[in-house]
């Protein structure tokens, strides 16, 4: 079946309220595991349907497919999940009290255990009203950027629209679009500052109604944390900063004297070279087709599961009028069917998030036969792994979408993930200072923020841009409205994706055998346990970080010489 002849019916969540709970009740009377087994996969079903219908209301209403009907469904469900949320929870303490639990964890793993008590520490009864406030928040947050709008070239721009300017090769060009896109914030800030501090001040009261001193320890059981702390977490930042920051200190100077510049300035840092970026050849239809290529000769894996996606039409990249922004991937259980989800703009970017996207989807695809929900997607620590490991998998093929430009993408790709990897340690500080001072003002959060980036991306020169330079920078970050700590899995698995490219580099054929194991693990193990799946290097490790960084900018030094 294709994509758009999915069948969608909203599920009425008293009647899936009422259902479950008879089911719960089952599982407590039951008198044998195989009576327990049946019941459990009757919840798993309703469950994989409510899902289901969530999902492709949220990609109806983006695409722009009858966008009101789907937009008030939206809303439906930001208040039924909470409920559902609940009710799973209720249904967890219900296997963990199993008198045959032994047998059950024996089936299903002794994972399914560690992710429900991970889920019944951050949900509960009394905070179901919040929530869905929460969730009616998020989705208040996502129109509101989807309404920035400015003109600039003689074109209307939304916020995520500047990238050909601000890469373009004219440094007047790079400079005056990031002022523009900049005014947007400035005209937003003070709405944008407020939506924020309704999220502090809710979650914050969520994570003392559910005992916690503030909200980072529920952030962190929200985000599944299984098998490592916040200490560890503190220690990868360090190692971030004693490792990485020194060699993006270095790359920026070696960048300023490629340009021919004295020094980088915040509109010079997305520039690598003088004579430009690299530039994504072709229209739409030919990245597709040089895709199905890439994918064919990649492995046998992902030429069937290529094949899978384009004949059910689960894609759409098409720049179109009433389609939202955005880059990301949803999986339909119904339908067995993950789903990309891009806006083609003719941009290096649109090649990056497409591969990305393509490494959730790809596990996805490769777990769609797990029997029970939690299965079927990794936490983010893991999935950010499938996705971000793919974009460097599949740089052998880059030459056929850039061309010339081949060797100018690795190079570019590389330097930007290191990049990317200092940025996040300032995210996720930044996170961990505004749930330990959720009374914090506008002002000291831009403040600490700024600190931030002196500290973790010391050569950021802001130059006269007095928003940036007191701190506003954050506000550009959408995660840090609706996926508190979630950034610092993007940092945990570009780690991972270094180890899979150095990986490649020796021996091709066995990086690719431990990256269809860790995919096809799907969300049936922990990070670390993924981690020694995977024959990969530990990130908390001491010297792991400053071992991979040390191979990397050997590599990028010789790269440099025949790019210049």
């Amino acid at each position: 079946m294709k994509f758009e002849n999915f069948i969608y019916q909203r599920v009425d969540i008293k009647e899936t309220e009422n259902k479950v709970n008879e089911l719960i009740n089952k599982i407590n009377e039951a008198n044998s595991f195989e009576t327990q087994c049946l019941i459990i996969d009757e919840i798993n079903n309703i469950r994989n349907e409510f899902t289901s219908m969530r999902v492709l209301s949220e990609l109806r209403s983006n695409l722009g497919v009858d966008k009101e009907f789907y937009s008030e469904e939206m809303d439906y469900y930001a208040d039924a999940e909470p409920i559902l949320e609940d009710l799973v929870c209720d249904y967890y303490k219900a296997l963990n009290s199993s008198k045959f639990k032994s047998l059950l964890k024996e089936k299903y793993g002794d994972h399914l255990f560690n992710l429900a008590e991970m889920k019944t520490k951050c949900i509960s009864k009394d905070i179901i009203e919040d929530l869905q406030q929460e969730k009616k928040l998020i989705i208040e947050y996502v129109k509101l950027g989807q309404s920035f709008k400015t003109k600039f070239q003689g074109e209307e721009l939304g916020r995520w629209d500047f990238d050909k300017y601000i890469c373009s090769e004219d440094r007047e060009m790079r400079k005056r679009a990031y002022e523009a896109q900049t005014q947007i914030y400035i005209e937003h800030e003070e709405e944008m500052q407020e939506i924020f501090n309704k999220f502090v001040k809710l979650r914050n009261n969520m994570a003392i109604k559910m005992g916690y001193e503030n909200f980072v320890d529920m952030g962190y059981a929200r985000m599944n944390r299984i098998g490592y702390d916040k200490e560890m977490i503190t220690n990868f930042r360090k190692q971030i900063l004693e490792y990485v920051v020194p060699l993006n200190k270095e790359l920026m100077e070696r960048q300023a004297k490629r340009l021919n510049v004295e020094n980088i300035r915040y509109y010079d840092e997305s520039i690598f070279f003088l004579s430009g970026n690299p530039l994504l050849k072709g229209d739409e239809k030919s990245i597709i087709k040089k895709t199905q290529k890439m994918y064919e000769e990649l492995s046998l894996e992902t030429n069937e599961f290529f094949k899978y996606i384009c004949e059910r039409n689960l894609f759409d990249i098409e720049k179109r009028d009433g389609k939202d922004e955005g880059g990301f991937c949803e999986y339909i259980p119904k339908y067995s069917a993950p789903f990309i989800y891009c806006v083609y703009k003719g941009t290096i970017e649109d090649f990056n998030v497409f591969t990305h996207e393509v490494g959730h989807a790809f596990q996805h695809y490769l777990c769609r036969n797990y029997k029970i929900p939690e299965y079927l997607t990794a936490t983010e620590d893991i999935s950010e792994i499938h996705s971000m490991t793919m974009e460097f998998l599949t740089e052998p093929w880059v030459e056929d979408f850039f061309e010339e430009d081949g060797e100018k993408y690795k190079f570019s790709h590389m330097c930007s993930a290191l990049f990317l990897l200092a940025y996040i340690a300032v995210v996720d500080e930044f996170q961990h200072f505004v749930y330990e001072k959720p009374e914090a003002s506008y002002e000291e959060r831009n403040s600490f923020w700024r600190e931030l980036e002196k500290k973790y991306i010391p050569y950021r020169d802001y130059e006269e841009n007095s928003f940036l330079d007191r701190g506003g920078f954050w506000l550009r970050q959408s995660h840090i409205f609706w996926g508190p700590f979630y950034y610092i899995d993007y940092g945990l698995a570009q780690f991972v994706a270094f180890n899979f490219w150095s990986k490649a580099k020796k021996n091709r054929d066995k990086a690719w055998e431990d990256y269809m194991k860790v995919c096809s693990a799907g969300g049936s193990k922990s990070f670390m346990e993924v981690i020694r799946l995977g024959n990969l290097e530990n990130p908390f490790k001491e010297g792991s970080i400053e071992s991979i960084i040390k191979s990397i900018r050997e590599w990028i030094l010789e790269a440099e010489v025949n790019l210049v």
